[in-house]
């Protein structure tokens, strides 16, 4: 079984092919593909009058500020537009697909961040309210299992929920992350805008778990993230994760073909 991510950029420039490439490989093993889309939120926003807030965190990091009316957006887009779109191409080849959020079953279940800190304009560490992004604490397989067990290649937008009923934005890498470790799968593919873990201006081609820590202060912050969550991964059970560009012609055929980085033990 394979869980594949694709983040927002390879949504925008190479879907359809994305589309299709997923396509070929379900005959061979069972998919659940987890999306990103970020920035098509942020065009949304824009269109409906919300202006999107984004902060940065110590370590240098950017991210969204989900308030609540940024968080009628996000759902509205991801949960709808995007997740749809996906299903819809899938259909168009063939696939039995559904579409889902980590809010149905539940499936995915997360803590609001209730605090945060960031730097402010002036450079100076400032903790604000949370908002409503949040981190996944746990995945609840139930309903990925039976839609699997019934042919249903599942597609999973990134949107988990809390013990109090909250909708939450959640990281969509480490949403497949999540669902690839509580599944043990064979392989999490990660595609995004760059071929692999760049170090010292080269494509990596393999990553030892235990050569990980080595390489977190050679890559920038985004990629330093997934060596960490594919650490993780890799120690509850995943076989490897592959780390590759989704804006090529066949983005999985050519994880099967070798390219990409490979992080495993």
């Amino acid at each position: 079984m394979y869980v594949i991510k694709v983040g927002g950029k390879v949504l925008d420039r190479n879907l359809p092919k994305v589309v299709e490439s997923i396509s070929r490989e379900l005959s061979k093993t069972p998919i659940v593909l987890a999306h990103g889309g970020g920035n098509v939120v942020t065009e949304y926003c824009r269109r409906l009058g919300v202006e999107p807030k984004f902060v940065t965190s110590p370590e240098g990091i950017r991210s969204r500020y989900t308030d609540r009316g940024e968080l009628e957006v996000y759902v509205m887009v991801m949960a709808g537009k995007l997740n749809k779109e996906i299903v819809a191409g899938l259909v168009a080849r063939g696939v039995k697909a559904v579409g889902i959020t980590g809010a149905d079953g539940p499936t995915l279940i997360a803590e609001r961040k209730k605090r945060i800190v960031v730097i402010d304009e002036r450079g100076r560490k400032r903790v604000i309210d949370g908002g409503y992004t949040g981190r996944v604490v746990s995945v609840n397989s139930d309903l990925l299992k039976t839609f699997l067990s019934n042919g249903y290649t599942v597609v999973v937008a990134p949107i988990a929920i809390d013990d109090e009923g909250n909708m939450l934005n959640v990281d969509a890498d480490q949403v497949a992350f999540k669902i690839s470790s509580t599944l043990r799968v064979d392989k999490l593919i990660i595609l995004t805008d760059v071929p692999g873990v760049f170090v010292d201006g080269e494509v990596v081609k393999h990553i030892k778990a235990d050569e990980v820590g080595d390489i977190l202060s050679k890559v920038g912050a985004g990629m330093n993230r997934k060596l960490i969550e594919a650490l993780n991964a890799i120690r509850s059970g995943v076989g490897e994760v592959v780390i590759t560009s989704g804006i090529v012609e066949d983005p999985v055929g050519e994880v099967l073909r070798g390219n990409g980085t490979v992080v495993s033990q």
